[in-house]
């Protein structure tokens, strides 16, 4: 399997979760030092409270992101390797964060890290049970990964529209990649979510399954290749 990686924008990203969570720490202590040693300057206190977990919040998001080894980047790499050099795995190249394209198509790999009981039912994504903690101090909640899913298919969608046109068009499809291995997908019955949902071990099972039942052919991966760049 070929691997294409911004590595540069890892680096920018990682160090600015860095920057940002120690900033977030040092404006957290002096919000803390002013309410206690000068009460009288309490909306200064309260503000700088707010500034401080907002610069702390940036930083989980950059850090769990380019920062926590090992990365979804890394997680995707180790879980898909095997296939063979028809694929190609991009990191942060495309309109979309990770895209995998070979003879099982083309999929938007979206990795998430929450735990506990992540279910799909009425339309919506909902996560139950994981650590408290962590959910407050060291991650940031799951969203509405729905929301996230649409919006990446678009982007993908869009360029791939500019060079095939609407008739040309290859199917895009997604995957929602929870990597923690003590998290527990489940899906209702008679409920379709709009990416197939799956926990990390089940990954390059399902690329190999669709290879076989939705073939790509070679020539065609080599004009998505060309578009997407190599």
């Amino acid at each position: 399997m070929n691997i294409i990686t911004n590595e540069s924008l890892i680096k920018r990203n990682a160090r600015i979760g860095q920057v940002a969570m120690l900033a977030g720490l040092g404006v957290l202590l002096g919000g803390m030092y002013l309410s206690f040693q000068m009460p009288d300057q309490f909306m200064i206190s309260i503000g700088a409270l707010m500034v401080g977990f907002l610069l702390s919040q940036i930083g989980i998001y950059y850090s769990n992101r380019w920062g926590r080894r090992p990365r979804p980047d890394e997680i995707l790499d180790k879980s898909l390797k095997g296939l063979d050099n028809k694929y190609t795995l991009y990191h942060y190249t495309t309109p979309t964060p990770h895209l995998l394209l070979g003879p099982a198509g083309v999929w938007i790999l979206i990795p998430k890290h929450q735990g506990g009981t992540v279910t799909y039912s009425g339309g919506r994504y909902r996560q139950k049970g994981g650590n408290l903690y962590l959910k407050i101090f060291a991650q940031e909640g799951l969203g509405k990964p729905e929301t996230e899913i649409f919006a990446e298919q678009d982007s993908v969608t869009k360029l791939l529209k500019e060079h095939f046109g609407e008739e040309n068009l290859p199917s895009v499809r997604s995957a929602l990649i929870f990597t923690n291995p003590k998290t527990t997908v489940d899906v209702a019955d008679g409920e379709e979510p709009p990416a197939t949902t799956i926990p990390i071990g089940k990954l390059k099972d399902l690329i190999r399954k669709e290879a076989k039942s939705k073939h790509l052919s070679q020539e065609r991966v080599q004009e998505l290749v060309s578009v997407l760049g190599e």
